[in-house]
């Protein structure tokens, strides 16, 4: 692992390497911090997103949700809490400036070839599919073109405050379910960094921002408007001498999306088996021909290595096919990675989710065998953040 990540900002590389050390002693305060995540507090983050319905965009139930993620985020003590607000309009939407890559495939569709059998896959948008009448009631009014807004907070680094990981996931959702998988799976992996980040004995030398996506079904829209707003701020002391960075020199960018069920792909006749399979384990996503590819690589092995070492039942694999999620619009300007339950492009693609954008995606249809592969995507990605931005825990008096 140690050749793959020689090339991270010095900086970064020394915290990376002196935890890596921590990590094998008794009081590595990592470890510490990673077993603070619990299952059921994870499951209840999902649980209270799911009661908001799907959240799709443009409409009230999103809106309040988005109120909900500020009230935690406040009650958390997370700092610099603010919204970033744009408008969707399909017609003219906010991407940001750069030169076409003619040269490369197209780095936006598509994943790795599957060759197996596949099960059909789309986005459900007929209400009389959903048997619950209370949730097809929650999930009538439809999206329109218009203001939007996302919610976000940061932990301010003590020492480099100008510099910082971003850790996202979308809480917009569509398919006439709870969007609980797609993605109140991720959201909650956010909100409990977001937590235990924000505990006054948790110090971190580098800056973390906390990002809660919105009009990702969409065409990941608001982590694009994110990108073409706050690009051209990053590493700007605001006002001169007063070390505040609104928006701190980006050193990579973590994706959450669909975090729970890799239940294995679809058989001949296009079922998917009922429970989590043996071998699930936490995909960890670059992007091959993005312009940051190899630093990306770097940081997605500084993850699989953290889930070697804090994770406590799923492995983690890497693959450089990472595609349709709200970390491909900064992935040529700083390294990406998501991290999900299976390859985008290749797995979720053909059908190994059959829950994807459809009625059943409920709280109700997943099992803790479920929720735990998104609890080990929470530890792997606290671990390896915690080790990248240099984290001490004070020791309880």
């Amino acid at each position: 692992m140690l050749p793959l990540i020689r090339h991270l900002p010095a900086g970064a590389l020394c915290l990376c390497l002196a935890a890596l050390a921590q990590a094998d002693s008794p009081r590595d305060p990592i470890r510490s911090l990673v077993e603070r995540l619990d299952l059921e507090h994870y499951k209840e983050d999902i649980l209270a997103l799911t009661r908001f319905g799907d959240r799709r965009e443009g409409t009230a139930r999103n809106r309040a949700a988005i109120d909900w993620l500020e009230s935690q985020l406040r009650a958390y003590g997370c700092s610099d809490i603010t919204r970033l607000n744009y408008t969707f309009d399909p017609k003219a939407r906010e991407r940001p400036s750069g030169p076409p890559k003619a040269d490369v495939p197209n780095p936006t569709v598509g994943g790795g070839r599957y060759r197996g059998p596949k099960a059909p896959t789309g986005v459900n948008e007929d209400p009389s599919r959903q048997p619950d009448a209370q949730l097809r009631h929650l999930n009538a009014e439809p999206s329109t073109p218009g203001p939007r807004q996302e919610v976000m907070c940061t932990k301010i680094g003590t020492g480099h405050p100008d510099e910082m990981y971003i850790v996202g996931a979308h809480m917009d959702g569509h398919g006439w379910g709870e969007a609980a998988n797609d993605d109140a799976s991720g959201s909650a992996i956010v909100l409990a960094l977001a937590r235990l980040f924000s505990d006054p004995t948790v110090h971190t030398d580098r800056s973390i921002r906390f990002v809660f996506w919105n009009n990702e079904e969409t065409g990941l829209d608001g982590a694009y408007a994110y990108v073409a707003q706050r690009r051209d701020l990053q590493g700007r002391e605001d006002p001169p001498g007063s070390h505040h960075y609104p928006e701190p020199r980006w050193l990579g960018m973590v994706q959450h999306d669909m975090m729970l069920f890799d239940h294995g792909m679809p058989a001949a006749d296009g079922t998917v088996a009922a429970t989590q399979r043996r071998e699930a384990d936490v995909n960890i996503e670059f992007q091959s021909h993005s312009r940051q590819s190899d630093g990306a690589m770097r940081l997605a092995f500084a993850f699989q290595a953290a889930n070697e070492a804090y994770a406590t039942d799923y492995p983690a694999a890497v693959g450089p096919h990472m595609t349709n999620t709200d970390s491909v619009p900064f992935m040529d300007l700083v390294p990406s990675i998501s991290l999900r339950e299976n390859e985008r492009g290749r797995e979720i693609g053909a059908g190994s989710d059959p829950h994807w954008h459809q009625p059943t995606d409920l709280y109700t249809t997943f099992s803790d065998a479920d929720f735990r592969l998104g609890l080990n995507a929470a530890q792997t990605t606290l671990g390896a953040i915690a080790r990248l931005v240099g984290t001490t825990v004070e020791e309880a008096k």
